[in-house]
């Protein structure tokens, strides 16, 4: 049964020439063309919720649809479903979504007494850099809907190469900051929470929220086919490790470890 904190079906539409001049000139539809879509799953371990000491095993459908481009092009696990607007090859932006599930105490007997967080979204945009054909650099900036009213920003650096000729190694720095709409729905501790749950109150500000690390190993086993291996490790740093609930019942220390497999339908749209 898929775990309700952690099952994301991410939909990417990603178009690689938007509003193209050929495009207007043949009378095609901007959706007109190639396209692809991704179906799998992944399984790994992962804190039972963010900040939680205490890990468990989940699995999540992966699902992604986008327009075929002129070149394989690097993605990340990371990504969130995107819509690329500006698209030259070196640089990307657009605009970006994220679906947040809900939290609450059945979570784990760390959240006994915190106020539930409802199911909601992250919208905004993000930026996508290739200073040179191993390196990516990508940051998101995304306003909360419903589970929270915070602005989270995520930024990353991925450096990647086939070290056979269907294998893939890739990896880098990762860093996540919020405001305190972010902390006070997943970090803060209102009185009548510190009385319920026996937590230290704790009212958090803004800041960087964790950084780290992440790894991948892909191996594109057919034409279609795709499987992964995955390692992610974050520190918990700012507003998010001075909370009383990481500070007495949970940890600073978040490692994620999984794989994954896909694959992907051709289809073309006139």
């Amino acid at each position: 049964m898929f775990h309700r904190s952690v099952v994301s079906i991410s939909l990417a539409i990603a178009l690689s020439s938007f509003g193209s001049a050929a495009a207007q000139e043949s009378g095609q539809h901007f959706w007109s063309g190639d396209w692809y879509l991704n179906v799998g799953v992944a399984g790994f371990s992962a804190p039972k919720f963010e900040g939680s000491s205490r890990n468990e095993f989940k699995f999540s459908p992966l699902i992604s649809v986008g327009q075929q481009g002129s070149g394989p092009r690097f993605s990340s696990r990371n990504d969130n479903p995107s819509f690329a607007l500006i698209d030259n090859g070196a640089f990307r932006a657009g605009i970006v979504g994220r679906f947040v599930p809900s939290r609450d105490d059945g979570d784990g007997h760390e959240l006994k007494g915190m106020k539930k967080v409802k199911w909601g979204a992250e919208a905004g945009g993000f930026v996508e850099v290739y200073p040179t054909d191993f390196l990516r650099a990508r940051a998101e900036v995304r306003q909360g809907i419903r589970a929270h009213d915070g602005v989270v920003a995520d930024l990353a650096v991925d450096a990647f190469t086939d070290i056979a000729p269907d294998l893939q190694l890739s990896g880098g720095p990762r860093a996540t900051f919020a405001t305190s709409g972010y902390y006070d729905a997943y970090y803060g501790v209102n009185a009548k929470q510190a009385a319920a749950s026996g937590l230290d109150p704790y009212k958090p500000s803004s800041g960087i929220q964790s950084y780290g690390a992440g790894t991948a190993l892909t191996w594109k086993a057919t034409e279609n086919l795709s499987a992964s291996s995955f390692l992610e490790y974050k520190r918990l740093a700012g507003p998010a490790a001075d909370s009383s609930l990481v500070r007495e019942r949970g940890s600073k220390n978040q490692v994620l470890i999984g794989v994954s497999a896909t694959y992907k339908f051709n289809f073309s749209l006139q």
